[in-house]
């Protein structure tokens, strides 16, 4: 977890809660090795949605960044 941690710049409780949603909606498994806990994708439709949601980014890039600036002025 520490790596997503680090990854996202999010503090470490606010991962956890969200890995275990996930964990129980049945999206991600976790195996534990002594201290630490490991994740990996339950259903590789997670993984075709992810690469979706990648391309419409892609797509739609301009327009998201310009989401971005709407919401820094509310």
């Amino acid at each position: 977890m520490g790596e997503l941690v680090e990854l996202l710049g999010v503090p470490q409780p606010k991962v956890s809660s969200h890995l275990a949603c996930l964990r129980w909606c049945g999206f991600v498994e976790s195996r534990r090795e002594f201290r630490s806990v490991h994740y990996r994708i339950a259903d590789e439709r997670v993984e075709t949605m992810i690469a979706l949601a990648g391309t419409l980014l892609e797509d739609n890039a301009e327009h998201v960044a310009a989401c971005r600036r709407i919401d820094a002025g509310t």
